[in-house]
């Protein structure tokens, strides 16, 4: 990459990544820009992982290039290292220490500055609302408490980059809203934040997605967008009084891929050139079934992530090699 956008937190043109013959990261390309909250989505397996570690200096790519805080992914690993936070799925943090002799082992390790060692370690115990239990072994703490001081601690030194992977597994639902409203605030300080995940709810908190699968990369942009233009397939809301009754036959009838209940009603999936929402309504109630209403709906980005993987498989199935990623305008 001959040219460096200042703008631009992270790039990468592809990038690859092998173990023997085992092709982990598919010559990937994307880009990150300054302050963005940029997710990662993949199932397990995907290749998120190998790619943080990529970025983060921790394993030298095979192939493409990359720089991260405009420095090379393949060069300049341990400058890198200086401008990043890295929180892993892993709790990395040392249980048997307390809360502030872990902030102090990692101040160490970052070469804070005595003059800044105490603010920045104060910053991070009210960050993470950890007043009262600062003396606390960190092993007795809550996983939601765990999970913000791991994240202080990943941040203590103020990089401009951070990269969290996978880093509200295993916490409850108020935890992980709380952990999103700082992921935010970061992002508001122009901090770049790129993050994956595998809850689909979370990825509605990135500005951008990228979605990974069998280490190539398949879609990116917007999480609006890739709902309203990457979905290739129907989902209608259906409903009704008796959807357990309706789902059964629904599923029968040409033209409709999947149906599940969904609160009160359905949600049925209609491949391309299938049904209309008129005519599905139609088809159930020729069967003697009551229906309050039938529409299309803006699809979730979990069907979306379904939707592509099922195209990219079928793809290589047929012709046996894969095409390159669908992504929205880059002004998305």
């Amino acid at each position: 990459m001959s040219t460096i956008d200042p703008e631009q937190a992270v790039a990468v043109q592809n990038l690859e990544r092998r173990f023997g013959q085992f092709v982990a990261v598919n010559r990937i390309s994307f880009q990150v820009r300054r302050g963005e909250i940029f997710g990662f989505l993949g199932p397990n397996g995907a290749g998120k992982s190998t790619t943080i570690r990529m970025l983060c200096g921790l394993l030298a790519p095979t192939g493409g290039t990359g720089t991260v805080a405009g420095f090379d992914v393949r060069r300049d690993q341990e400058r890198i290292k200086e401008q990043i936070g890295y929180m892993s799925q892993r709790f990395s943090l040392y249980e048997d220490l307390t809360v502030e002799e872990n902030i102090d082992f990692y101040a160490g390790i970052y070469r804070i500055p005595r003059a800044r060692k105490q603010e920045r370690k104060e910053w991070v115990i009210a960050m993470a609302e950890l007043e009262d239990h600062r003396a606390a072994r960190t092993a007795t703490l809550s996983g939601g408490w765990k999970q913000r001081l791991a994240l202080g601690c990943a941040i203590l030194h103020e990089p401009p980059i951070v990269f969290l992977d996978e880093p509200t597994s295993g916490v409850d639902p108020i935890s992980r809203r709380r952990f999103w409203d700082l992921i935010h605030t970061l992002a508001s300080q122009r901090v770049t934040v790129f993050v994956t995940t595998h809850y689909m709810d979370e990825a509605e908190y990135c500005e951008r997605v990228a979605l990974i699968y069998r280490g190539a990369l398949i879609a990116s942009g917007s999480p609006d967008l890739l709902k309203r233009q990457l979905m290739r397939e129907t989902v209608l809301e259906i409903v009704c009084d008796q959807p357990q009754a309706i789902l059964a036959g629904l599923e029968r009838l040409p033209g409709i891929k999947d149906a599940a209940l969904f609160g009160r009603g359905l949600h049925a999936i209609i491949e391309p050139n299938g049904p209309s929402a008129v005519a599905v309504e139609a088809e159930i109630r020729a069967r003697g079934w009551q229906v309050d209403r039938v529409e299309p709906i803006v699809p979730s980005l979990e069907d979306v992530f379904v939707s592509l993987i099922e195209a990219q498989d079928r793809e290589q199935a047929g012709t046996g090699g894969t095409t390159g990623p669908l992504s929205t305008p880059a002004h998305a």
